[in-house]
């Protein structure tokens, strides 16, 4: 048996990202670590874990965001690298740094392309001299609302302002007139002030009915970068994904191959060393232009994982230990299609605003893999969790695969 990549890794995160981790890092052979905070004590993925180490209370700037408690947590449990899902620290350049001076291994990219692709202004800029399509728009940070009203008046209405270090749908807004850029732009640059402790705001084209699609990359630290074909994740509210799927029903073959092409030379370009996602929106006419980059495991990474048969969360693990991708582009096939629905603690009376409690009830489906069908059930929960206010109210992934779209939607049911 091939000797495990670490003998020990952290999982800096909670919930069912938590349990995904763990699921792979023990079929690999890999011994684990949960982190958790006082209300996560007796949670699932504390309990999957070989270890568990306790880490502060509920808010999470003082548990699941404080650099120096999950270091600690690393090195007094001996674990050689640390995951870090998605959310809290996936994306912080800091901790990957930190990480480095603790001889640490971080699973995930380089600090240097977390920053970049993490900065809206400086990835738009460098995606348009890797060659990328992007959308049109001022390239710099708007200053002032009178800034805003002549930038938006040149690019034309709709417009969307986005907070330059935004994700996840904070600090943006659609403005159709001056009346609404000048409303919008100040609760923007407020929303990314208190969201990510930076005000600044850009201002794009906004496209009209459009098509959220991303393409997956994986790329190692050898220089070899390959694309596991693209998700669609149009149907969102309040800018949050509810529901993805893979391959798109809106590209053909050239667009995807050209959407990909696009993605891959980003990558490059970046020196980027990890699974990523390259986001892009596209028309109904199928021009697409560069949205921004993910340097993170994606909250839907399970249907590429249906489609192409690979487990990016192991080949996240085998890239941060320094193996070379074995697959070339050719190699990856994509076979069938994939949905997945994210299921919510929402109240749908209150216009679907997280609902908090214990969940009395919870029946999940018997999972299957079968040649025509397969169904997969990615949770954090179990019958009597609580549903914590200080936490994202995702309750579980359900994610199924047929042969073409309609036996996948089929199987949702």
């Amino acid at each position: 048996m091939a000797r495990p990549p670490f003998g020990k890794i952290l999982v800096a995160n909670r919930g069912e990202i938590a349990c995904r981790v763990i699921d792979t890092a023990r079929r690999m052979g890999i011994a684990t670590v949960a982190v958790y905070a006082e209300p996560d004590r007796k949670a699932p993925h504390a309990r999957l874990a070989d270890e568990a180490i306790a880490i502060g209370p509920a808010d999470a700037a003082r548990s699941y965001l404080d650099i120096g408690k999950i270091i600690n947590a690393a090195r007094d449990s001996g674990a050689a690298a640390i995951h870090p899902g998605y959310g809290f620290l996936s994306e912080n350049p800091a901790f990957v740094t930190a990480c480095e001076e603790a001889g640490i291994t971080f699973i995930g990219p380089n600090a240097e392309a977390i920053a970049l692709m993490g900065d809206k202004i400086r990835s738009r800029q460098f995606a348009a001299a890797a060659g990328v399509s992007t959308i049109p728009g001022h390239d710099d940070a708007i200053d002032d609302v009178e800034m805003a009203v002549k930038v938006a008046a040149g690019i034309g209405y709709p417009v969307m302002i986005k907070a330059a270090a935004g994700g996840g749908g904070k600090g943006m807004r659609v403005a159709r007139d001056e009346a609404e850029l000048r409303e919008g732009f100040a609760a923007a640059r407020s929303e990314a002030l208190n969201s990510f402790g930076d005000d600044r705001v850009l201002i794009e084209k906004f496209i009209d009915d459009p098509r959220h699609i991303e393409i997956q990359v994986l790329a190692d630290k050898h220089g070899n970068v390959i694309h596991l074909g693209e998700r669609e994740c149009s149907i969102q509210r309040r800018n949050q994904k509810i529901i993805e799927e893979a391959p798109s029903p809106l590209l053909d073959a050239d667009t995807r191959q050209r959407m990909a092409a696009q993605a891959v030379a980003l990558a490059r370009a970046a020196g980027y060393d990890s699974a990523g996602t390259v986001e892009f929106v596209a028309g109904p006419d199928r021009r697409f232009h560069f949205l921004e980059m993910n340097t993170r495991l994606q909250v839907e990474h399970p249907v590429t994982e249906m489609i192409t048969g690979l487990d990016l969360v192991e080949w996240m693990i085998r890239i941060a230990a320094g193996e070379e991708l074995p697959l070339t582009q050719d190699d990856v096939r994509i076979t069938g299609w994939a949905v997945e629905s994210r299921i919510y603690a929402e109240d749908p009376r209150r216009g679907f605003l997280p609902s908090t409690g214990r969940l009395r009830t919870f029946q999940p489906p018997r999972e299957e893999d079968g040649a025509a069908r397969k169904v997969r059930l990615d949770t954090g929960v179990e019958e009597g969790s609580e549903i914590s206010i200080h936490y994202d109210p995702l309750i579980a992934k359900l994610v199924t695969w047929g042969p073409d779209r309609a036996a996948a939607i089929a199987a949702q049911a």
